[in-house]
């Protein structure tokens, strides 16, 4: 974990104080080399995860455009077992969702006890969002409403924690200069070009107000249970080790429990199941 920032809500963390295209002494080869085991573990401890049933674990990832989300989902959890995990991106709010409160869609796609999910953006778009572009926000897109967002933020996710949620945020810090080096390479090859939009652009206009907005809004939700993690993204071979060794490191400790949660559960499904069984086997 050291190779990310952590924010924690114990000191105030600065983003124009952290290198997006640091790889913390590391060449592509050497992190290749640490990515395979580290995404093996991370998959022994995912199934350990379905398998005790005790906790669910969301993923959040957040960024500027083009920042990285889709390759840190693509080759982070190359590994993973799909029974137990889902994806869920965040795009603008339907009709049906800006009738409820902001966390309300979200709230729909947590994970239950064993299950791993991610959150490609999420419900903080509607507390960065309002801060850089109020008018653009919907019925209830008021920037005034902030503060109230932030503090709501922070009790929905002590919420989570309090079912059995170990709740990850992950900022991919990328730099200006890479995020248009990015959007132009993405423009001009037709296979990507699908992915880019007006809107890419017209948010880098407002580049420093995002920033800040981001920078805030880590700050104010960050805690010791649901910290931040501001992860250097200009090189993507190097936060797509970040992010898994941040989250096998964060995972471990619990690797016990799970572990006697899991035969726990096995010695009464298998005491169910002798009974069923016919004469003879089991004995």
């Amino acid at each position: 974990m050291g190779h990310a920032t952590t924010v924690d809500g114990s000191r105030h963390v600065r983003l124009d104080q952290i290198d997006p295209a640091t790889v913390g002494g590391l060449t592509e080869a050497e992190a290749d080399a640490r990515l395979q085991p580290m995404a093996g573990e991370l998959l022994e401890l995912q199934e350990l995860i379905y398998a005790a049933e005790t906790h669910g674990v969301l993923v959040i990832l957040q960024g500027m455009d083009a920042a990285g989300k889709d390759v840190t989902i693509r080759h982070v959890f190359m590994s993973a077992n799909p029974e137990s995990m889902r994806v869920k991106h965040f795009s603008h709010m339907t009709d049906e969702e800006e009738k409820h409160h902001f966390l309300w869609r979200a709230h729909l796609q947590t994970p239950g006890r064993g299950e791993l999910v991610i959150f490609d953006r999420s419900y903080y778009e509607q507390a960065v969002l309002p801060q850089v572009q109020p008018d653009q926000d919907g019925q209830d897109g008021d920037a005034d409403r902030v503060p109230e967002r932030l503090d709501d933020i922070r009790h929905f996710e002590r919420l989570l924690q309090h079912g059995g949620l170990l709740v990850f945020k992950f900022f991919l810090h990328v730099g200006k200069d890479e995020q248009e080096r990015r959007l132009i390479e993405r423009m001009e090859n037709i296979e990507t070009a699908w992915k880019i939009s007006p809107r890419d652009w017209t948010a880098r206009r407002s580049w420093d107000a995002y920033m800040t907005a981001y920078e805030t809004t880590m700050n104010a939700t960050a805690t010791t249970d649901a910290p931040w993690y501001v992860v250097p993204a200009d090189h993507q071979w190097f936060h797509n080790l970040v992010v898994l060794e941040t989250l096998v490191e964060r995972l471990r400790p619990y690797r016990d429990g799970w572990i006697e949660a899991r035969n726990r559960r096995g010695e009464q499904e298998r005491e169910e199941a002798r009974e069923e069984a016919p004469e003879g086997v089991g004995a």
